[in-house]
């Protein structure tokens, strides 16, 4: 056979040493890098089925006797049906007539590819959790080695494999070079791989775990349970898409689950919906998910919860859709250094929820005032929904974060009504934080309440945003420089307002004069 692809380690030829030696034969005829698997079943003929087609490796049908030695040279079948080659990351499968008999198998060749996970290197390598989607056969566990290999080699991160049919790290008690010095779990029934994961975490502290294909109802909670002690996720699950798994009553809470939800009168007029209407339940246990089409080709949602709520409010999420090589349509034919940047700026940003303009943001005044190196504002919801908090802030795109104890906090919200709490107050002489409250535990409430606290400006064009914080840069300078007041152009109030804070920012006085639609300000020493 031809030689390999040196990106490749495939061991091919241990997997075609359990073949009879006429089917060894014909193979060699055909060229072995697209060989994906070797079909066996009694009375019918050996077929090889390669990336782009399928052929008959002979015109002769298999006999139980060919079957019976190809079975004998391979490991034991567990109670999955799968076996494999030790020290090989092939895997042969096995199906069985109603008296337990092995009357077919599927001899499936492991390769481990290099440079399949470039497209969202900078996503895994930035500590986001990332869940994989696609049909069977298109890359996700070639993936997953990759992601182990990289985490725990280039990164130094503890990274356990919880490897249910040995097709992560291959058969054998040695884990395959292909996951570098991760180590590998193995899980002794496909009903125990929930509890392993957890043993996993309770036992070895990893930092990142690695699974492959959850499935049922107790994996997907172990895995929130994982996710919720801050260990990093990269799995795979049942499912071609995000829309797969959003109605997938059994998944669905990886990426936060639905539920059904009765709005009030004016948060269903805010929406323009009906007052019943599907939400997420959560947050997502997978910051990211990546939809791989093509082994050459993946749609990445670099934020769960606003595709998923995307979705529910029947927009279509806008995920960034990869080719080979980090590529995006449009930027075909990159320089390769920059291969892999669109995954990684993709993982810090929100996806889009519209195609309006975004609007623009100032930091909130006159409370809190975050020093220029604090970084976002970070909110403490208080008697509030921290989740309905976070989807504003992304709906805003405020520099923002909500935190889960009160002593990080820069800000404060909470219900009127609980804002006498003694525990509150307690809270906010402890910190200094500044107070803001709302009347109900809704999103209108919050958004209504952030908006102002953050001078959101809605439908004002960027261009004159710039243009008029130019301006007041410009002549807070001429005012520090020469000590004479310096009067800006005409804006309205909101703009006057951030025109206001870079005064103060330059511990300046300034002072808004005239009649609208000629009010302007007049920055003074």
């Amino acid at each position: 056979m031809n030689e390999q692809d040196p990106s490749r380690t495939d061991d091919l030829q241990l997997l075609l040493n359990t073949l009879p030696a006429s089917l060894r034969g014909a193979l060699d005829e055909q060229p072995p890098e697209g060989l994906v698997e070797v079909v066996l079943d009694v009375g019918r003929p050996p077929q090889a089925r390669f990336a782009k087609g399928t052929t008959n490796l002979s015109p002769e049908p298999v006999s139980r006797e060919q079957l019976d030695r190809v079975v004998a040279a391979v490991g034991e079948f567990t109670a999955d049906n799968r076996a494999g080659i030790e020290g090989t990351l092939h895997r042969i499968s096995a199906m069985r007539n109603r008296l337990g008999e092995i009357i077919g198998l599927t001899l499936r060749v492991g390769r481990a590819v290099l440079g399949t996970v470039e497209p969202i290197r900078g996503l895994v390598e930035s500590g986001h959790s990332a869940l994989l989607l696609g049909r069977p056969g298109v890359g996700k566990t070639t993936m997953l080695r990759e992601v182990a290999r990289i985490l725990a080699d280039d990164q130094g991160k503890r990274v356990v494999v919880i490897d249910t049919a040995n097709e992560i790290a291959g058969d054998g008690d040695i884990p395959h070079p292909a996951i570098g010095s991760a180590r590998r779990m193995q899980v002794p029934h496909p009903d125990r791989q929930h509890g392993v994961m957890i043993e996993a975490v309770e036992n070895h502290m990893p930092e990142v775990i690695v699974i492959d294909e959850i499935g049922t109802h107790a994996e997907a909670a172990a895995a929130r349970t994982i996710a919720e002690r801050g260990v990093q996720l990269i799995g795979t699950a049942h499912g071609t898409s995000l829309e797969n798994l959003v109605v997938n009553p059994t998944l669905s809470d990886l990426v936060g689950g639905v539920q059904t939800v009765t709005l009030g009168d004016e948060e269903a007029r805010w929406r323009g919906t009906q007052k019943t209407v599907s939400e997420r339940k959560g947050p997502p246990t997978f910051d990211a998910v990546v939809e791989l089409v093509q082994r050459d080709e993946l749609i990445l949602h670099a934020d769960t919860a606003a595709a998923v709520d995307n979705l529910l409010q029947g927009v279509a999420p806008k995920g960034r859709r990869i080719h080979s090589g980090g590529n995006t349509p449009g930027q075909e034919g990159a320089p390769e250094a920059n291969q892999s940047e669109s995954a990684a700026a993709a993982a810090s940003e929100a996806e889009a929820n519209d195609d309006e303009p975004e609007p623009r943001t100032a930091p909130p005044s006159p409370t809190p005032s975050p020093g220029p190196d604090s970084g976002p504002v970070r909110i403490y919801p208080y008697a509030l929904s921290r989740d309905h908090v976070d989807r504003v802030i992304r709906e805003l795109k405020l520099e923002a974060l909500t935190v889960n104890r009160p002593e990080q906090a820069t800000l404060v919200v909470a219900r009127r009504s609980h804002a006498d709490d003694p525990r509150l107050r307690q809270l906010l002489d402890r910190t200094g934080a500044p107070l803001h409250v709302v009347k109900k535990n809704t999103t209108a409430q919050i958004r209504k309440l952030l908006e102002k606290v953050f001078n959101v400006l809605k439908g004002l064009q960027d261009e004159e945003v710039d243009s008029a914080l130019k301006e007041a840069e410009e002549a807070a300078h001429r005012v520090v420089t020469e000590g004479d007041p310096v009067a800006l152009e005409p804006h309205s109030g909101p703009v006057r307002q951030l025109q206001h804070q870079v005064a103060v920012r330059y511990d300046l006085i300034a002072e808004s004069v005239g009649s609208e639609p000629l009010r302007h300000l007049v920055i003074h020493p």
